[in-house]
């Protein structure tokens, strides 16, 4: 054998050998590749827990703070005086903002006839003669009467909120003189779209929150006084209103937030609202973490407030773990790993040692 034979048949087998190596280190790589894809993916998510609640249904709405309507115990809270009859302003015995006491004189007039002078001599002269049984009772009910048209007095006891005229100003009957608030007796009115109204019954708690014009006042709590049986064919409402306790500390006319709590369920086991999943079929489920799965459990939805909406299937108790974020789209039986911040944590810990 010579020597380049020899040389040729070492490069063969070098070559052999090289291609033999690339061979198994190609499947070698093929096989963890493998290995990699068949491994289960861990998704990261956030969890909260369910907890006891209690939970409220509301019909949400807008109101305004007026004086209280009447009542078949009480007057309307408000009235606008009119003159009795025509006449000349000769006197304002209050200014706005004075209070005032059911009966007592606000405006004096004169007539073309007679002055407020004149008609009270007249009745204090009718009394002593009718004692004296010197005149009829028409005749003392006749001064009486001419007397009162030519004053304007409170009907009720209030506050004086507008004085609309000056003395030496021409009034008629139809001219508002005043105007007296009863300002402890408000109440705020809503109008119901029809479609919410069925769910009002008077007595269900009214909860006033921010006024509209910016001025944040406590919370104010009221109860349902009115609801009308008839619809408004204007604009498909029901009106409804509540009396407000004295110390609410809002103004007529102020616009408000309200809630009519329609429904109330004590010791409801609740879920964070981002943990529930309503699918396009209208079945709604929670991942239920157990040993580092998420575990696709269907539930029954009730009452929704806030971040929490009540929920129930078998097996459910407070204090299960539940995913919040990430809940969306998660397999069933999903690897899971749980990333809460330090605050979310913390927040979970305070909420659970005060349920």
């Amino acid at each position: 054998m010579n020597r380049k034979t020899i040389i040729v048949g070492l490069v063969v087998v070098v070559a052999a050998g090289l291609g033999i190596y690339a061979l198994v280190k190609s499947h070698g790589n093929a096989s963890e590749a493998g290995a990699d894809e068949s491994a289960p993916a861990i998704v990261t998510v956030q969890t909260g827990a369910l907890k006891l609640a209690t939970l409220h249904r509301y019909v949400q709405g807008y109101g305004m703070i007026e004086p209280a309507p009447a009542t078949a115990e009480l007057p309307a809270a408000s009235s606008q005086l009119a003159a009795p009859s025509a006449g000349i302003v000769t006197k304002l015995n209050v200014i706005a903002g004075q209070q005032v006491t059911k009966g007592d004189v606000l405006v004096e007039l004169n007539s073309g006839t007679t002055t407020v002078e004149n008609a009270a001599q007249q009745v204090e002269r009718q009394k002593q003669l009718y004692a004296q049984q010197n005149t009829s009772l028409k005749n003392l009910q006749d001064a009486e009467a001419q007397l009162a048209l030519l004053q304007v007095t409170a009907p009720l006891s209030g506050s004086v909120v507008s004085v609309n005229v000056k003395p030496g100003q021409a009034v008629d009957a139809s001219t508002v003189v005043a105007e007296v608030m009863d300002l402890n007796r408000l109440a705020v009115s809503a109008k119901i779209p029809a479609a919410q109204a069925g769910e009002l019954k008077t007595g269900e708690e009214v909860q006033i929150g921010r006024a509209i014009d910016g001025r944040d006042g406590s919370p104010t709590t009221a109860s349902l006084s009115f609801v009308s049986p008839a619809v408004d064919a204007n604009d498909g409402t029901v009106s409804a209103w509540a009396a407000l306790p004295p110390d609410s500390g809002l103004r007529p006319g102020q616009f408000v937030e309200l809630k009519i709590v329609t429904m109330v369920k004590t010791n409801c086991l609740a879920a964070p609202a981002e943990s529930v999943v309503t699918d396009e079929d209208g079945k709604s489920f929670i991942a239920l973490v157990k040993s580092g799965e998420a575990m696709q459990t269907p539930v029954k939805i009730g009452l929704r407030e806030s971040d929490w909406v009540e929920v129930d299937a078998p097996g459910l108790k407070e204090g299960d773990t539940v995913v919040t974020v990430g809940a969306y789209g998660l397999p069933d039986k999903a690897k899971i790993q749980i990333a809460n911040s330090s605050a979310d944590e913390a927040s979970a810990t305070n909420s659970a040692a005060a349920q």
